[in-house]
């Protein structure tokens, strides 16, 4: 478990997430942090799946938003949910506070705005350690921190 988290590690020391790009998460808001695409949504999916299998990362589960509401009869513009993690690392959480389950294994929402803008959209992990109270694994939500804006420096505009 160890060894995958410094893998981690080191291959986030070599990354950095596009300046500029990432809406900064302030104290007392919702903890939505985004990040703007210079992608497609699908082309946004793609790199972001490559980037979390080339990092080792578990990936789980696509959930098309958009496809699921056209089969209801709504018209809902691209919007796909991706499901992914690290369960060396997201176990702690959960070993820390039940709850936080709630939160593992990590969301990540790519979906496109209304003026046609791609946005890949997380919760912020600071605002998740929060929520649950879990004040014993700061290293590791600073770890988690690293490695989702890692993974979405791969589509970030410039």
């Amino acid at each position: 478990m160890f060894s995958r988290i410094a893998r981690l590690a080191s291959i986030l020391l070599v990354c950095m997430t596009a300046a500029g790009s990432v809406a900064a998460v302030q104290p007392g808001d919702d903890g939505i942090v985004k990040v703007k695409s210079a992608y497609s949504v699908d082309e946004s999916i793609k790199r972001i799946k490559a980037d979390i299998a080339a990092k080792g990362i578990v990936f789980f589960l696509a959930v098309d938003q958009a496809q699921l509401a056209g089969d209801a009869g709504i018209k809902l513009r691209p919007s796909t949910l991706l499901i992914f993690g690290n369960p060396g690392l997201g176990s702690q959480f959960i070993t820390s506070k039940a709850e936080s389950g709630l939160d593992w294994p990590v969301r990540l929402l790519v979906y496109q705005d209304e003026a046609g803008d791609v946005w890949a959209t997380y919760t912020d992990f600071a605002w998740i350690s929060r929520r649950h109270g879990i004040t014993d694994r700061e290293a590791q939500f600073a770890m988690a921190s690293k490695v989702v804006a890692s993974i979405t420096s791969t589509v970030a505009a410039k």
